[in-house]
Order: C-alpha cells, then structure tokens, then sequence
C-alpha cells in the first residue's frame, strides 16, 4: 500500500495539470474549494513538511554550511531578479506581473525534494534547502515583494510577514514538535502525507483557474509563456550558479531543482489575503505550480539517466 501512495504522488504533475485542465472547462468542480479552505490547504501541506522533520535536521546544515548557503543565496537572488524581469519584459498587466513576482520571490517548494529524488540527486540536501528557503521566506518574500512589485501595487510588507509566518512556520514546528512528541503517529501517517500534499496542491491550482477561467483563456498563451520562462531561468541559472562555484554535477543539479521548483500554494495563499481587490494577482502563482511540476519531472527522467557526477574545477573547494 505505502509503494502505491508513493506512486501516486510522484505523479503529482499529472494530477495537477489534469485538475487545472479541467477547471478550465468546468470551473465549478473546484470553485467550491476557496477562501479558508486554500489556507488550511497550505497549512496542511506544511505541517506534512514539518512531520518529516526533526530538529536534528538544522544541526546538519552545520555540516555543509556553504553548500546550504549558496542554495539558499541563489533561491532568494535568481527567482526573484527573473519574475521582475520577465514581467517587465513581456509588459504583463499589473493583477499578472504582480502575480509573477510574488511567486518568483517565494521559498522552495516541498515538490523539489520528490523530484530531486527522481533525479538521483542530492535528497538530504534538497530537504536542508527546502528547510531553510521555508523558514527565511518569513522575512525575505515580504521584503522581496515589497521591493520588486511595490512600485506597481501597493504592498502590505507587514502583513506578507505575519501571513508567511502563520501558514508556513507555525505548521512546520507544530509538525516538528508532533514527530519529537509522538513518532509512533507519525510513522503511521508518513506514507500518506505526500499524497495529501499532492491532492491539497491540485485543489488550490485548480480552484484559483476555476475561479478566473476566463481571464486566463483570454490572456493564457502570454501568461504561460511567462510562467515558463520564470522557472526556465530557474533551473538554467541555478545549475550555472552551482557549477560557477564549483559544485560537481549531482549537487549542481539539486540546487537547480530547488531554485526552479518554488512553493506557488504560499503565493496563492498570499495573493488572495493580500491583494483581494486583484484576485487575478493569483493565477499565475496557480500555473506555476503545473509548469515547474513539468518541467521539474522531465529534468529529473533527463537526468536520471545521464551521469551524475564530473570532477569539481582545480581551485574550488566547497563542502560537499
């Protein structure tokens, strides 16, 4: 049973595209899953994160400070830079271009460490990345935010600070504290939260393109091209950015995926709390997570068969 769950949420790309796919067409399947019920869909997905921590987890990031430090660097400096620059550069209306760089400023989603896995990278450093991108989301997606899109919108930064740190860290030690206070449960839970994560990601994606169906198939070839582009440079500059520093090719391909792969449900969850009177603010944070689950899974099936690792440049000395 637990290698069904497994297999099923793996295909996590597919049960999203299917759901959005048909919330295009009946937008009335997921309309129904709104409001609330998105935040306590990302509350859940986190505290599913959280279980599979433990706090001996950041005592590893000691261990490979600068590997963490440069995923990290690269999570908060790419993403960013490219949701303004694309959106500056194809002139997305506002409601969009907003849209694009608050999910471009968002942490690493819990995806990556799935797809690391498939690619056979690095998944011990994946989730530190993940880890660690979620926890400084608290401050640096409300400042990043503020920063890039304030000149288009007016930007609530304290209110994108207390909302990151309520639906994000708080269900992520609530979820650390119930795997050090209760493992047994935890154990018995573990093999389905990855799949109620998966369905939870597929509902939110599909209730936001329920909800602006017809916005999205009026402006939906421009919005996707941009959407594409925001993770391409993702994933494109983050192995480059790994492989400036040295990283051999397992480790620059993990902080690839983890720079491409971002957590699109907190956008949507800070969108729609923060910019109620754009909800449109909201939809390209909803194909994000359908574009980087895609390209994601073809990189990782891409590398998983090619060779992984290849001599780190004279001179270079991270610690891998």
């Amino acid at each position: 049973m637990n290698r069904l769950f497994d297999q099923l949420a793996n295909a996590f790309p597919l049960w999203v595209l299917v759901a959005c796919g048909l919330a295009l067409v009946e937008p009335g399947l997921f309309t129904w899953f709104r409001g609330n019920a998105i935040v306590i869909g990302l509350a859940v997905i986190m505290l599913g994160m959280g279980l599979g921590l433990t706090f001996d987890d950041f005592r590893r990031v000691t261990t490979r400070p600068t590997t963490v430090a440069a995923g990290f660097v690269a999570q908060f400096l790419i993403m960013p830079t490219a949701g303004w620059l694309v959106a500056e550069t194809m002139q997305l209306d506002t409601p969009f271009a907003v849209g694009l760089i608050l999910v471009g400023c968002c942490p690493g989603g819990t995806a990556s460490n799935v797809v690391t896995y498939i690619a056979r990278a690095d998944v011990a450093l994946s989730v530190l990345m993940t880890t660690c991108s979620t926890l400084g989301a608290v401050v640096l997606t409300p400042l990043l935010t503020q920063l890039l899109a304030g000149r288009l919108v007016a930007v609530d930064g304290w209110g994108l600070f207390l909302s990151t740190l309520q639906v994000v860290v708080l269900p992520v030690v609530a979820g650390m504290a119930v795997n050090r206070w209760l493992p047994g449960a935890v154990q018995r839970v573990l093999p389905i939260a990855p799949l109620v994560s998966v369905v939870t990601i597929a509902l939110v994606c599909a209730s936001i393109v329920g909800q602006n169906a017809a916005a999205i198939r009026s402006s939906g070839t421009q919005l996707l091209l941009a959407v594409v582009m925001l993770h391409a440079v993702g994933f494109g500059v983050g192995y480059l950015f790994a492989r400036m520093f040295g990283y051999d090719r397992t480790i620059s391909r993990t902080i690839s995926i983890e720079v491409g792969m971002q957590n699109s449900g907190l956008g949507v969850v800070l969108a729609q709390r923060h910019f109620p009177t754009e909800p449109l603010t909201a939809v390209p944070c909803a194909i994000s997570s359908v574009t980087h689950s895609v390209i994601g899974s073809l990189l990782a099936g891409w590398w998983r068969l090619s060779p992984r690792d290849l001599p780190i440049p004279q001179g270079s000395s991270p610690d891998c």
